[in-house]
């Protein structure tokens, strides 16, 4: 299986009121193709942290970063800015779109600024149709984006992640704003993505949401301290509440 994402050695280090505070240590890991993984850890232990640095939102202090076997720490600003847009894709518990557009002029935004988009106006609008479609949101397009719900929006954000095609979904808490029947329709639709093909990668506190995933890592004062195999999951109930199970047991023993 290919690597999509690997991190070597990665190290975050801030100065705040000139002491030191490592937020990452040594982080070693490696993502493959097609995979959903979960990242848990307890508040602080730098889940989100990691996230950015190994998106190129943010430079790691030391070690390195290979996403689709570029060194992301050797990338100029611009060079970093064009990757995340064409080839990332991003979803925030905090549902960032521009008040003064449409849903779905906010969707298909980035493939605007994308110059790997060579489609047209009406052909990047109907992609961006489709997606909406494929997530049950095709009747808000023309809304404004406080004219819908947050479950409604946070799949207007799935589609926004997904415009460009991207090879890899960074979801920082994606779920943790939603109450939990439009959480589970959230991560209904991530799991349909990976399904297809799309690797995932998921930070989040909710052991429900983890428990979706094939890989769980589990993150405390900037180490890893333990991983878990899940295995594919494959949507029926009884494995959900069978895997919830094991991962809970898991979870205690790693302290949570």
């Amino acid at each position: 299986m290919k690597t999509i994402l690997e991190a070597k050695g990665l190290c975050k280090t801030y100065i705040v009121n000139k002491n030191q505070n490592n937020v990452l240590k040594n982080i070693d890991l490696k993502i493959n193709e097609g995979e959903m993984i979960a990242v848990m850890g307890p508040s602080g232990s730098g889940k989100s942290t990691l996230l950015y640095c190994i998106s190129g939102m943010d430079r790691a202090t030391a070690g390195e970063v290979l996403f689709d076997n570029k060194e992301l720490s050797e990338l100029k600003e611009k060079e970093l800015s064009k990757i995340r847009l064409d080839e990332m894709g991003f979803i925030f518990q905090q549902m960032y779109m521009m008040k003064n557009l449409s849903v779905l002029d906010n969707i298909i935004l980035p493939a605007v600024h994308s110059k790997k988009n060579t489609s047209s106006r009406k052909e990047t609008e109907n992609k961006g149709r489709k997606l909406m479609s494929k997530l049950g949101i095709d009747d808000i397009g023309g809304n404004d984006i406080n004219e819908v719900s947050g479950g409604q929006l946070q799949r207007a954000c799935i589609c926004r992640s997904m415009i460009n095609d991207p090879k890899m979904i960074f979801a920082d808490e994606p779920t943790g704003a939603l109450n939990r029947a439009s959480s589970d329709e959230v991560m209904n639709e991530l799991l349909k993505l990976n399904n297809e093909g799309t690797t995932v990668l998921c930070v989040t506190h909710d052991p429900k949401v983890a428990a979706k995933c094939s890989r769980v890592i589990y993150l405390v004062d900037g180490s890893i301290v333990g991983e878990k195999e899940m295995g594919h999951f494959d949507g029926t109930e009884q494995q959900f509440r069978d895997r919830k199970r094991e991962l809970n047991n898991w979870l205690m023993e790693q302290g949570w």
